[in-house]
């Protein structure tokens, strides 16, 4: 999944101006859309946490520091991706960044090819989140509008269950849980048995 240039924005936040603007300039040149902030107070008073996107920040900054804000969006789902920059004392930092969930660190002064390419493995990795959470959502908007009785057929199939055995657990008649089992198909738009189970199984994960 390739983002698109067009509708991808990357924010960076880095409390050294130059730094600011020399990334600015990089990334638009590269055909991104950008937006910087001083601070990571700044950033999460404005509309980027709930905006797909890569983030590129500091791990050493005043009053809240790259991780204190990589931690605040983890906590409020935010779709951004995280891309981290260190400088050369602070790699335990930026492993530490790399284990809550960060795309990548890069060691200060920055290497403008390594930058560009965190960037589109970023860009990447949130496009993917933002699909998977899509479809996530589309899975348990499916799953409520089963009834109890077709949620039990289910789970019954997920756990590999064959017709006569879910209609013995279930004290129903075959014919019962074929009934069951289509409808159920239908209802959570599955092509055949493996997507169904694919898609209750990513639900559950």
């Amino acid at each position: 999944m390739v983002p698109d240039k067009n509708n991808a924005t990357v924010f960076v936040v880095d409390d050294d101006p130059d730094v600011r603007d020399s990334l600015s300039l990089l990334l638009e040149a590269s055909g991104y859309a950008v937006q910087s902030f001083d601070s990571a107070l700044a950033l999460l008073q404005s509309a980027a946490p709930n905006t797909p996107g890569c983030l590129i920040v500091d791990v050493r900054m005043p009053n809240m520091s790259g991780l204190e804000l990589q931690q605040n969006l983890v906590t409020r789902n935010s779709p951004l991706a995280v891309v981290v920059m260190t400088g050369h004392g602070d790699i335990p930092l930026a492993v530490q960044a790399m284990k809550a969930g960060a795309v990548d660190f890069l060691e200060k002064p920055l290497d403008e090819s390594a930058l560009l390419d965190s960037v589109a493995r970023a860009l990447r990795s949130a496009s993917q989140a933002t699909h998977d959470a899509e479809a996530t959502q589309m899975t348990e908007q499916r799953m409520a509008l089963l009834t109890e009785r077709e949620k039990q057929v289910l789970d019954l199939i997920v756990a590999g269950k064959a017709n006569k055995v879910i209609a013995y657990e279930l004290s129903i008649s075959p014919r019962t849980v074929e009934i069951h089992r289509s409808r159920v198909m239908t209802k959570m738009n599955a092509r055949n048995l493996a997507e169904l189970v694919r898609m209750v199984l990513s639900l559950r994960l």
